[in-house]
C-alpha cells in the first residue's frame, strides 16, 4: 500500500487546538511526479493532511466547504520536519492551520467547514 501520510513524531492537543510535529517522509506517494527534478509536497496534499488530522486529533467531523484564506509561502521538501498547528473555531465552522518550523512558515490558511449532507 502506498504511503500517503507523514510520520507523527509528537502531538499536543488542548480542546480546540493541536500542534503536531511531522516527518514528511521521502517515500510519500504524493512526491511522485511533483516535480521530477525538485520534489515538493503539493498544496492539495497539505490541505488533505489538515482535514485528516483535524478529524483524528480534534474530532472535527464537518466536511470541507471551501477556503477563505490560503498562502503557500515556502515549499515542504522530502524528509522535512515540520509542525502543523490546527485551531478549530466551532462557532464559525472555521479551521485555521499553519505548517511551520523554527525558521519559517511553509503554509497557512483558513478552511470553511460545513455539515455533511
Amino acid at each position: 500500500m502506498a504511503k500517503r501520510k507523514p510520520t507523527v513524531i509528537s502531538q499536543h492537543c488542548e480542546n480546540t487546538k493541536a500542534i503536531l510535529e511531522l516527518k514528511v517522509d521521502r517515500d510519500i506517494l504524493d512526491f511522485t511526479g511533483h516535480f521530477p527534478s525538485f520534489a515538493l509536497l503539493p498544496g492539495v496534499t497539505q490541505i488533505d493532511w489538515v482535514m485528516y488530522f483535524a478529524k483524528q486529533v480534534l474530532g472535527v467531523h464537518q466536511e470541507f466547504a471551501g477556503m477563505e484564506v490560503i498562502k503557500f509561502q515556502q515549499p515542504i521538501l522530502p524528509d522535512s520536519l515540520v509542525s502543523l498547528e490546527l485551531n478549530w473555531d466551532k462557532e464559525h465552522s472555521k479551521l485555521q492551520f499553519k505548517y511551520f518550523n523554527q525558521e519559517l512558515v511553509h503554509a497557512s490558511g483558513k478552511i470553511k467547514l460545513g455539515d455533511s449532507q
